[in-house]
């Protein structure tokens, strides 16, 4: 038969995990972290990163424009200053921005200042935006490293943060979705689409040219 001191002994163990537990939470959330980079097409940059361990989730939108809630058409138009953007969420205690910001400039052509691959136009080139000091300084030496690893000129500026816009949920996680759209081929699952886009776009293809095993993401 339980005791009231036995009752009161077995609260306060209860407790002391409840509190363990809530640290734990706490601790995982002030980890997590945020880094934004434009990489060309959203779809392949979020499918590419949703792959790193230590990411938590990649979100596909605009940023760096002048224009409140901008659609996919205005950005892709032209004329918004916004960039196709895809902001990565990371547990910094599994994986680090540096480690990250390498993976970015290995997943591009950080020499094209015209867009990337057959994606052309100013919505499409690339960018890192900063939101910190640090990050800054973060950005400029994995973009040095890059250069000295190419020996070319990298044109992938670093620039301030700013407000970020998700883009319409048509596009968001995108690469694995099994609904049907309609393409010149047909209707296709998005997932299947997205393959055979990435495939003629020439992303994998110029990656493995530019960077050769360095290239993180290239099919295995």
């Amino acid at each position: 038969m339980l005791t009231f001191s036995s009752l009161k002994t077995y609260a306060l163990a209860g407790m002391i995990v409840i509190g363990f537990a809530a640290q734990a939470k706490m601790a995982t959330a002030d980890e997590l972290e945020i880094l934004t980079v434009a990489g060309g097409c959203v779809w392949c940059v979020e499918a590419d990163f949703e792959r790193v361990d230590g990411v938590t989730g990649a979100v596909s939108g605009y940023t760096g424009g002048t224009v409140e809630n901008p659609t996919y058409k205005q950005v892709t138009r032209g004329g918004t200053g916004h960039y196709e953007a895809v902001q990565i969420t990371y547990d910094s205690s599994i994986v680090s921005r540096a480690t990250l910001l390498n993976l970015f400039f290995r997943s591009v052509d950080p020499t094209d200042a015209g867009g990337q691959f057959c994606d052309r136009g100013e919505s499409y080139r690339t960018a890192i935006f900063a939101d910190t000091p640090q990050a800054q300084e973060e950005a400029a030496a994995a973009k040095a490293k890059a250069g000295k690893v190419l020996g070319a000129t990298i044109v992938t500026p670093i620039l301030p943060a700013t407000e970020f816009y998700p883009a319409e949920a048509y596009h968001q996680d995108y690469y694995r979705s099994d609904d049907l759209v309609l393409t010149r081929f047909g209707p296709k699952r998005k997932s299947s689409a997205y393959k055979a886009y990435r495939n003629a776009c020439g992303r994998e293809q110029r990656v493995q040219e530019i960077w050769g095993d360095d290239a993180p993401f290239l099919p295995s």
